[in-house]
């Protein structure tokens, strides 16, 4: 029996905060598919097992215990898995997290990229963003070799990025050289390595769909 099963569409993206997590500490779980995430997420609240919104959904089946949101998920793994260290710095990192991944996906795809605006983003808000975590890391606060909730929440955030838009790499180096580093750190170690490779062997996928394809234009240099 698996230790937890997790909805979450077939991409990275969010998904990856959940899984870096399961993957560093040897939990065993199941991602049942797209298909019976949508049956869970278009029944109606009162016919859900856990009422939410949207993904990622966790049910912790030893405990009978669901989740919904990613950073309440991840915090909770955390908690039960002893990587919290300061919750409350780890929950400063988990809600960058997910503002950042607000911003590179404008707001789930309400707007698709363009020219303006993609420059915009990469001169002065993704640049604004790598620096805040470097400024932490300069400070010591974090370990590669024996990570927590805060240094898995920066690997999935900052590797799965570059790793998957290798295009944002060079930006990462020129303004967090020390998280680059503590990220690909964390994303080699053993068991989250082989997480990995699985998921590459499904294809080069970030965030997926139409956003996903506006990124990759302006990424390729197209307006």
């Amino acid at each position: 029996m698996p230790d937890y099963t997790l909805y979450y569409w077939p991409i990275p993206f969010r998904g990856h905060f959940v899984r870096y997590v399961l993957a560093h500490v040897g939990a065993e779980w199941e991602e049942p598919g797209a298909e019976a995430l949508l049956a869970l997420k278009d029944a109606t609240p009162a016919d859900q097992p856990y009422p939410f919104m949207a993904p990622p959904l966790l049910h912790d089946l030893r405990a009978d215990r669901w989740l919904s949101q990613m950073p309440a998920i991840v915090m909770y793994l955390g908690r039960k898995h002893g990587l919290a260290g300061d919750p409350d710095e780890a929950l400063r990192l988990v809600s960058d997290a997910a503002d950042i991944l607000l911003e590179i996906t404008r707001h789930h795809g309400d707007q698709m990229w363009d020219r303006p605006a993609w420059e915009a983003f990469t001169d002065t808000r993704l640049p604004r963003w790598m620096p805040l975590h470097e400024a932490l890391a300069a400070r010591g606060r974090f370990d590669a070799e024996k990570p927590g909730l805060a240094e898995l929440t920066l690997a999935a955030l900052w590797h799965t990025m570059v790793d998957r838009l290798p295009g944002l790499r060079p930006l990462l180096s020129a303004n967090a050289p020390r998280v680059e580093t503590l990220v690909d750190a964390v994303a080699a170690l053993p068991g989250i390595a082989t997480m990995r490779a699985g998921w590459d062997r499904q294809g080069a996928g970030y965030c997926g769909g139409q956003i996903e394809a506006s990124l990759r234009a302006m990424l390729a240099g197209g307006d």
